[in-house]
């Protein structure tokens, strides 16, 4: 009977100290499985940060493409919608048209796989013969300028349509003075 008293009185203590054994040991998962959902939140948040950051650097990127590409066609556009004039039954460049074509030459540069036409117009006083030779001189003089700006020759080719592609068809002085040019094409 003493020896069942003493086995119940042990079994009385060592169940509190299972019992919080026990407590000890799930806290121990519940803490672990925390810290691991922890760092498992942090690498998630970590991941969708990086994924963002890799959204907005391509943004970025397509942003800078196209504001360089919308700068690149402005050039050519300017290219070829820049046409230089000319005084009357002359091939002589005029200032004006000496800068237009320094603008040309570093375009030009800049873009070594372009060759261009170069277009020689007048106005139509004068006879068919005349307005083309006329044409051909103000083609080649423009030419000339931009070969001695350090343009290749082969890149540039010319034509003189002389009269018959005007700007402005009407037969006055402003009209005369807009088909009294050189144009730019991009071949």
């Amino acid at each position: 009977m003493k020896r069942r008293m003493w086995l119940m009185v042990a079994l009385l203590m060592l169940l509190p100290m299972a019992l919080m054994m026990s407590a000890c040991a799930k806290s121990g998962v519940t803490s672990a499985t925390q810290a691991d959902q922890a760092a498992l939140d942090a690498e998630r948040t970590r991941q969708e940060e990086l994924a963002r950051q890799r959204a907005l650097e391509e943004e970025r990127l397509q942003q800078e493409q196209l504001l360089s590409q919308q700068a690149m066609d402005a050039e050519r556009s300017r290219f070829m919608n820049e046409n230089i004039y000319f005084e009357f039954d002359k091939s002589r460049l005029l200032p004006e048209a000496q800068e237009i074509l320094r603008n040309k030459a570093d375009w030009m540069r800049a873009n070594p796989n372009v060759t261009a036409i170069i277009e020689g117009h007048t106005d139509e006083r004068g006879t068919t013969e005349y307005n083309l030779a006329l044409g051909e001189r103000r083609a080649e003089s423009a030419k000339s300028f931009l070969v001695d700006l350090g343009i290749s020759p082969s890149r540039l080719t010319t034509i003189s349509y002389g009269e018959e592609r005007p700007i402005d068809p009407r037969s006055n002085e402003e009209a005369w003075a807009k088909n009294r040019r050189a144009q730019f094409v991009i071949e």
